[in-house]
This record gives C-alpha cells, sequence and structure tokens, in this order.
C-alpha cells in the first residue's frame, strides 16, 4: 500500500474527527466508527488487483444505474435536503446512491477503454457519461451531477481521448442541452433563484450566503492554532456535512485547513505518479492502460469534490450541498471515498509490480511519457 496515501486517509479522517466533535459532540462516536469501517474498507479495497475492478465495472455500474432509478420513485429526503429525494433507505440506513454512481462510472469506462482502446469509441463512452449524469441530474441534484459530468470528461481524458475529440462532443452535448435545461430550471425554479442570488450577493434569495459569512468568521475565530474542540454550538445546520472546514478551521486553525490541503495534495500526487509510471511500462497491456485510468479517475472523485466543496466554503460556489470527501459526516460519501482510495492503491501496486528495473521511480515525475 502507498504510504502516502494512509497518511492522507488518516489525517482526513482525524481532522473530520476534530470538526465533528466541535460542531455536533452528540455524533462523535458514530462518526469514529464509520471512520473506522471506511479505513477497513480501503484497507480491504486495495489488497484486489486492477483486473477485478475492470472485470466487474460493468456489473457495479449498471447496479448503480438501477438505484439511481429507484430513488426517483422510492427516495428519501432530509431535513437539510429541501425536499429533494436522494437517499434510499436499506435495513434502517440511509445511503446516496449518486456517490455509489460516481464511483460505478470510473469503473464502468475504465473496463471500457482497456478493453476496446480509445479510437471511434467516443459514442459508447459519451452514452455511459450521459445516462448516469441525467439520472443524477432528475433527483434534483445539480452539483453532484456537475461533477459526476466532468469525472467522465476527465475519466475520457486520461484514457487518451484527444482533447479536441472531447471538445467536439461537449460543445454537441451543450447545444442540445438547451432547450431541456430550459425546462428543467422552469420546474426547479429554487436552481436559478439560488444561482441569481450568489451572483447578486442577495441574502433573501440565497439564503446560503448568510450561511457562508458565518463560516468566514468562524474561519477567521480559529486564527493559526486554533480554538479546540470545546463543543460550541455552530449557528448553521451544515457544519459537521457540508461546511465541516469552518469547524475544523475553529478547532484546529489555520494549520488543520492546511493540512487538509496536503492530504487532498498527497491524493492527487499519487494518482499522477501512477499514470506517469504507467506510462513508461512497455508494452503497454490492458491492466496497465486500465489502472492508469482508475487511478486518474479514482483521484478526480476525491479531490475535484474537495475543490468544489471548498470554493463553496470561500463564498465563490453556490451552496451546492456536496461533502467534503473523508472530511464531512456522512456515510455514503465516506464509504466511497475509501473505496475510490482502495482502487488508487490497488493501481500503484500493479504499476510498480510491472515497472522496468531502468525506470528510476523517484525521477519519473519528471520525464515526459515517449
Amino acid at each position: 500500500m502507498s504510504l502516502q496515501l494512509l497518511i492522507a486517509q488518516i489525517l482526513l479522517l482525524g481532522l473530520g474527527l476534530l470538526g465533528v466533535a466541535a460542531a455536533r459532540p452528540d455524533l462523535i462516536v458514530d462518526h469514529g466508527v464509520k471512520a473506522l469501517i471506511s479505513l477497513g474498507l480501503t484497507i480491504v479495497i486495495a489488497r484486489l488487483r486492477p483486473r477485478v475492478f475492470l472485470k466487474v465495472g460493468p456489473a457495479i455500474w449498471a447496479v448503480t444505474l438501477m438505484l439511481l432509478i429507484l430513488v426517483l420513485f422510492i427516495g428519501v429526503g432530509s431535513d437539510e435536503s429541501g425536499g429533494t429525494k436522494r437517499w434510499l433507505l436499506f435495513a434502517g440506513q440511509k445511503f446516496q446512491p449518486s456517490e455509489i454512481a460516481k464511483l460505478g462510472l470510473v469503473l464502468m469506462l475504465a473496463s471500457f477503454f482497456s478493453r476496446r482502446g480509445v479510437q471511434n469509441k467516443l459514442i459508447s463512452a459519451t452514452l455511459m457519461i450521459v445516462i448516469t449524469t441525467l439520472l443524477v441530474f432528475l433527483e434534483p441534484d445539480v452539483g453532484t451531477s456537475v461533477l459526476t459530468f466532468g469525472l467522465g470528461i476527465v475519466v475520457m481524458f486520461g484514457a487518451g481521448v484527444r482533447i479536441s475529440n472531447i471538445a467536439g462532443f461537449m460543445l454537441a452535448l451543450g447545444l442540445m442541452a438547451i432547450p431541456v435545461f430550459g425546462v428543467y430550471l422552469e420546474k426547479h425554479a429554487y436552481i436559478l433563484n439560488r444561482f441569481n442570488g450568489h451572483i447578486n450577493r442577495d441574502v433573501t434569495t440565497q439564503p446560503g450566503l448568510d450561511q457562508i459569512g458565518k463560516v468566514h468568521r468562524d474561519l477567521n475565530f480559529g486564527g493559526l492554532w486554533g480554538q479546540g474542540p470545546d463543543g460550541l454550538r455552530f449557528d448553521y445546520f451544515a457544519a459537521h456535512t457540508d461546511m465541516i472546514v469552518a469547524s475544523v478551521g475553529f478547532t484546529a486553525g489555520l494549520l488543520g485547513v492546511a493540512m487538509i490541503l496536503f492530504a487532498y495534495w498527497l491524493i492527487m500526487q499519487t494518482a499522477l505518479e501512477t499514470s506517469q509510471l504507467a506510462a513508461r511500462i512497455r508494452p503497454m497491456t490492458s491492466e496497465i492502460h486500465g489502472a492508469s485510468i482508475l487511478a486518474t479517475g479514482a483521484m478526480f472523485m476525491i479531490v475535484g469534490q474537495a475543490v468544489v466543496n471548498l470554493l463553496v466554503a470561500a463564498g465563490y460556489f453556490p451552496v451546492t450541498g456536496v461533502p467534503l470527501p473523508l472530511v464531512s459526516y456522512g456515510f455514503s460519501s465516506m464509504v466511497t471515498m475509501s473505496l475510490a482510495l482502495g482502487v488508487i492503491h490497488s493501481a500503484l501496486r500493479e504499476v510498480r509490480r510491472n515497472l522496468p528495473e531502468e525506470v528510476n521511480e523517484a525521477d519519473v515525475i519528471a520525464l515526459p511519457a515517449d
């Protein structure tokens, strides 16, 4: 297993415990147990070889699609969901199929491109991305659907699809989506109101702006070293979920926020190293190609969502309801992101196993691919 990834995961889970302890002390035991379970899942998944993920990818993706369809009919909401239904109940526990669907899409695309290559395969891959994104979009969950679509694009690029082909595909989809999106906004007017309120900085139409102001206040109160987890009751509902960075910042100060950023950088650096190492292996087998795609997709799942969450907390994006990966309270996201970390572990180990002896792993990050 990669020591860098383990350090990153332990840092994020530990800081999440600190944030939950400050914002919701009554949930600390529950969150701690789920963090341990998630860490165990990462260790188990990391022991598998990429060929396993590439083989089961289509089946997992199909199951996630069925779950996304199911949530449209029997889904349940939460106190903070604003009436939308994005969860399914199973054995008394709620889980969010859209979180699992992102990982399912990564596995499916990696399996598809590793088996069939990237030449003239855009229509099939496009349909996979569009179908998954559309089902999330219908919940409605705009934030997660945008992340899912972006994830598909990144996986295509990581697989080797030319950027010109991807740009053409996005342009065509954008033109076709204009009339559909107009109808969608009419049905869900709160989305447009939220966006306009964010642009105009109008608290009356965008209540989340008041929440963002409180986030900034608590980050400032944290200072450099933080105030410690004194059980302060934060006066906004998402202090332990979407806005947990404020709880961490108040408790551990700028140091805690810097540690969060450092952990995500470790994840990104490890995944990029995996892809660069894979590019040095000749001949490039389907499993090595698939491992490289898996590492890239799993990394963007985690780091891409983290960037969106932090930009929302900074006030640059409208409030989207996207959790901070491996830090926020919530089992669906934590489990899915831990599984994604396990996939990166597996991909890196497989690439290292096949690395030619003459390639210096320590220097490969600075070498261009042949």
